[in-house]
């Protein structure tokens, strides 16, 4: 078997190294550059295809892609409602117009076992009904939010929005801090020009706002599905948490570190505050896993 495959795999390099191409010259250099560009997309898409199928998919597989992918289909272009029977289909077990407290208990039960989804329709549902995001729908903590990036504008969200979840592994990560009174609030992590922060266009910046439509960091058209963590509960936590993220927010204000593709990036500045404050350790956060997932979260916390 190993010979055979071995065979074919010599004929295969040999074809390619005597195909015939029906240009000469630079333009057939083109065509083989193309060709060349075409198979790494074709192998990085791949790859990041099978990450994402296999990893990070909770106890049932089969029922997360359902989820996905329904979530994904009734997400609305921006300016849009979902439709009617978006958050029942979505999310079959609260139904048409579940209350407050039925939307809680729900997100309190896949909370407790671990990563959950919190996408676009059921967010869209809570802000239209009761005006924001807090304790009355979801529970009490912190969390560590993830998201894939994409366009969130017509006309290519609608195709986009799978690539983007399907097709780029790596995700955005940013801390959700949802306390017992006041709305929810997110602490997003990016450049300058991205947040609306001042310091410079590509300098790291962070924002500390209500988690609704108008935050950086909000399930929206190109960002359907977020990835939610609790890594935290209690009352203390959460209001130590706010201070942290506060002074986070006022240090790299003040400082002059250039975003990085890879790091530091907000990744990083996410990483580091968890370590900080005690919910994850140097090790963990340094994972092979998690740089592929989040690239920049091990990186160094010399961030002043």
């Amino acid at each position: 078997m190993r010979r055979r495959a071995r065979d074919l795999a010599d004929r295969l390099i040999t074809r390619v190294r005597h195909a015939k191409h029906p240009f000469t010259g630079w333009r057939r250099a083109a065509v083989i550059g193309a060709q060349a560009t075409a198979g790494l997309v074709g192998l990085f898409a791949a790859a990041n295809l099978a990450l994402s199928l296999s990893t990070f998919r909770g106890d049932e597989p089969l029922e997360r892609m359902r989820h996905e992918l329904v979530a994904l289909w009734h997400s609305p272009p921006p300016g849009r409602p979902p439709g009617d029977r978006a958050l029942a289909q979505t999310w079959p077990a609260l139904g048409d117009r579940p209350e407050a407290a039925d939307i809680h208990a729900h997100l309190e039960a896949q909370a407790a076992d671990d990563e959950f989804l919190f996408d676009h329709v059921l967010a869209d549902h809570i802000v239209r009904r009761w005006g924001r995001v807090d304790a009355r729908t979801l529970p009490v903590g912190v969390y560590v939010g993830a998201h894939a990036l994409g366009p969130d504008g017509l006309p290519f969200v609608p195709a986009t929005k799978y690539l983007a979840h399907y097709l780029l592994f790596p995700r955005h990560a940013y801390v959700l801090v949802v306390p017992e009174t006041g709305p929810a609030v997110v602490f997003s992590a990016s450049t300058g020009e991205k947040l609306g922060a001042d310091g410079g266009a590509n300098r790291l910046r962070a924002v500390l706002t209500p988690y609704g439509p108008g935050a950086y960091d909000f399930p929206g058209s190109g960002q359907a599905l977020h990835e939610l963590t609790r890594v935290a509960s209690s009352a203390d936590d959460v209001d130590g948490m706010l201070r942290r993220l506060d002074a986070a927010r006022r240090t790299l204000e003040q400082s002059e570190i250039a975003y990085g593709l890879l790091a530091p990036n907000s990744n990083t500045v996410v990483g580091c505050i968890l370590q900080a404050a005690g919910e994850m350790s140097e090790r963990r956060r340094s994972t092979m896993l998690l740089a592929l997932r989040a690239p920049g979260f091990g990186a160094d916390c010399d961030l002043d």
